[in-house]
């Protein structure tokens, strides 16, 4: 069992998320501000240059819609992960970063593929399945969460709309669920008190004995030796 005092919010919980947010939209402001398109170094699948994407892509987009759509689920999801798995969010995040990214490269169709989308998809799955699979109460209403605010996103693993990389997001999800499947982690519960445990006896507890049978405090007169 984790430690409780690893299960904080500071600054290794959000550093990460949010300097990949920040690379996102900076490079997006580099091709505004000089009037370029780095397309061309995304994700190409089944090219051998194209295998520079699977780490370049997901900071590439093609719109300021399609980086917004992508900028508030990286941070939550990524918040989520840095939180709540701590002791593995890392090793989940690179991981997944290029577990998804080749499995993109080998079934994706032909064309540049960019976006942060399947980053994202992968952090949604990791998170729902790990969650029912620890079988832990307050990560198992973290996998429910996840379904009501990411619930539609499952829509777009299908090839419903031809301008989106459902490959992308089919292979983050995947790759999610094989992360959640083999990375441990442990799990951090909350401390019980004695009177909580299972072989407490009320009896033994000196405190308890101020007590009378009808739970009035009766203190027990002791002598000053004892």
């Amino acid at each position: 069992m984790m430690n409780k005092q690893e299960h904080i919010f500071d600054a290794k919980t959000v550093v990460v998320p949010i300097a990949v947010v920040l690379l996102m939209w900076l490079v997006f402001w580099v091709e505004m501000r000089f009037h370029t398109d780095f397309s061309s170094y995304g994700l190409e699948p089944r090219s051998s240059t194209g295998l520079v994407g699977v780490v370049t892509s997901p900071f590439i987009h093609g719109s300021f819609s399609h980086l917004w759509s992508n900028t508030l689920p990286m941070l939550i999801l990524g918040i989520s992960l840095f939180y709540f798995y701590r002791n593995i969010s890392l090793r989940v995040f690179l991981i997944g970063l290029l577990g998804s990214g080749i499995l993109t490269w080998l079934i994706g169709r032909d064309s540049f593929h960019i976006g942060a989308s399947g980053l994202i998809y992968m952090l949604a799955s990791f998170l729902f399945f790990k969650g029912i699979f620890t079988r832990y109460y307050r990560l198992i209403a973290l996998s429910l969460i996840i379904v009501f605010l990411y619930g539609s996103l499952v829509w777009y693993l299908f090839p419903v709309d031809p301008t989106i990389s459902w490959e992308g997001h089919l292979s983050g999800a995947i790759t999610g669920l094989t992360l959640a499947s083999i990375i441990k982690a442990k799990v951090i519960k909350e401390q019980k008190y004695n009177w909580q445990r299972p072989e407490y006896d009320a009896e033994d507890d000196w405190f308890m004995q101020q007590f009378d049978e009808n739970g009035n405090f009766s203190p027990i007169v002791m002598d000053e030796e004892e």
